[in-house]
């Protein structure tokens, strides 16, 4: 596997692990704006991760399918947070606003330091990366 197919399945496996813990975090709250947010953010890393996906298809490699441990554990973490917190949006929002800020460390890593076929992906989905962090970390501020 060329390093670029490496790197890009690492990305795939953290915008993985983001998607997981929307999904997760849908079916943990009951409130109907908050699910429609998480089922918008949902679909924007499906997005992503497809167009990350077909790069890895296109050299005939397999795209990765999974995520990482981080990700379970984040997700673990924020589960057991919420039954004892008096709001539990808060909590989950917190620790989605956390998952977003790992992938966008990611993806700027990966704008340094890939080669220059890969940083053209990562930069056109770049937008969308920081689009989702900044949603998040603002209701994040206002739940505070």
């Amino acid at each position: 596997m060329k390093s670029s197919d490496s790197q890009l399945n690492e990305l795939i496996e953290i915008t993985r692990d983001g998607q997981h813990f929307y999904q997760h975090a849908l079916n943990e709250v009951k409130d109907e704006q908050m699910r429609q947010l998480f089922r918008d953010m949902v679909q924007t890393k499906a997005e992503v991760i497809q167009a990350l996906s077909s790069k890895v298809a296109s050299d005939l490699e397999q795209p990765s399918m999974g995520g990482t441990l981080v990700g379970k554990l984040r997700e673990a973490y924020a589960d057991t947070r919420a039954r004892f917190a008096k709001n539990e949006i808060a909590v989950y929002v917190s620790q989605l606003e956390a998952a977003e800020s790992r992938i966008v460390h990611a993806f700027e890593d990966a704008l340094e330091s890939a080669e220059p076929e890969v940083r053209t992906l990562v930069a056109a989905e770049m937008p969308k990366v920081r689009a989702c962090h900044d949603r998040i970390w603002t209701l994040k501020k206002t739940l505070q």
